[in-house]
């Protein structure tokens, strides 16, 4: 979603007020004791609120380091990454002074609400994913420093953004089951609508397409084993030639998947090749071990940290996304002759 072209300014807060600009100055400057009455105060912060306004960018440095407060918004789901991003964003941002608030996104609830007063007033930057851009407009985090996690460079909100090299990952996970000899694919897709889970199947759609042969069909499910179990069930059920490959957007896919090709009587990886995405705990707790796509997320929230203090000091930040790993385990082979 675009931002608006026309911001509010400390004049549209005044009229909205009924005050003079200057005390509109005083009371977002925290300057008012003494100065401007209470009432009149909490005038001005509801107007500045409910118009969304904050200082502009030249004015910044006024009000940097007050609060030396970030605020990090994820969702609610995939928690397990998200703790590792929170880590790396934690761990740069004490190493400067600042702390690192975590927000997840109501899931299910409705509108998220303002987890502060005034966002603009208590905070000074954010870092966001995509997948949680609901809950960031919300409460009007989008109209302060931003870093976006996960999320296309060319239609992003943010000042910048930072992204794992998501592609590459799909990218070597279709080359390991082209390799084996796999032709008919099945792509588990998280019915999740967000750029990154857009790109996982825009990348495996390019990669197969480009030999001959090969055939992939998609089902979609939320980001849960239930969910997974269901929606693989269902795919394999399908009349016609069974897929001999199954690609999963992430790790907790994986695992539903598991449990459904078992309920149909399949062997991993003797019937069905499974890859998931992510490198979660389970990858490694399920069994066979999965094979996946390793994603770092402590570097990841690290990045984010780092790409949003440099928009707050007027630098650029870091280019370039970070790399990934396609880890091999027991959940992959080539498919059977039989």
């Amino acid at each position: 979603m675009a931002r608006s072209s026309t911001r509010p300014t400390s004049r549209d807060v005044a009229q909205a007020a009924g005050v003079s600009q200057a005390a509109v100055s005083l009371v977002l400057g925290d300057k008012w004791r003494g100065r401007v009455s209470e009432t009149t105060a909490e005038r001005v912060r509801e107007a500045a609120r409910d118009l969304g306004y904050r200082p502009n960018l030249a004015a910044r440095n006024l009000r940097l380091g007050h609060t030396r407060t970030v605020l990090l918004v994820v969702p609610a789901l995939t928690t397990e990454f998200f703790a590792g991003v929170y880590t790396g964003a934690a761990r740069v941002a004490a190493d400067h002074g600042f702390g690192v608030v975590l927000y997840p996104s109501p899931e299910g609830i409705g509108p998220a609400r303002d987890p502060f007063a005034s966002a603009q007033a208590a905070l000074d930057g954010v870092i966001a994913s995509s997948m949680a851009a609901d809950a960031l407009t919300a409460i009007r985090g989008d109209q302060l420093p931003l870093v976006m996690l996960d999320s296309d460079p060319s239609g992003s909100l943010g000042a910048a953004t930072v992204n794992l090299d998501i592609a590459d990952g799909i990218r070597q996970v279709a080359t390991h089951l082209l390799n084996f000899g796999h032709r008919r694919f099945l792509h588990l897709a998280a019915d999740v609508p967000s750029w990154t889970f857009e790109v996982r199947a825009r990348e495996l759609a390019t990669q197969l397409d480009a030999v001959p042969g090969t055939s992939v069909r998609t089902a979609h499910a939320p980001i849960s084993i239930d969910g997974a179990l269901t929606a693989t069930e269902a795919a394999l059920a399908t009349p016609g030639p069974r897929p001999t490959a199954l690609v999963c957007d992430d790790d907790k896919l994986a695992a539903g998947a598991y449990k459904a090709v078992r309920r149909l009587g399949l062997r991993i990886p003797d019937d069905i090749s499974v890859t998931g995405l992510d490198d979660l705990g389970l990858a490694t707790a399920i069994d066979p071990e999965l094979t996946t796509v390793r994603l770092d997320a402590e570097l990841f929230g690290e990045r984010g940290m780092e790409a949003l203090l440099a928009v707050l000091e007027g630098r650029t930040p870091q280019a370039g996304d970070i790399p990934v790993e396609l880890v091999v385990r027991g959940s992959t082979a080539p498919p059977s002759t039989s």
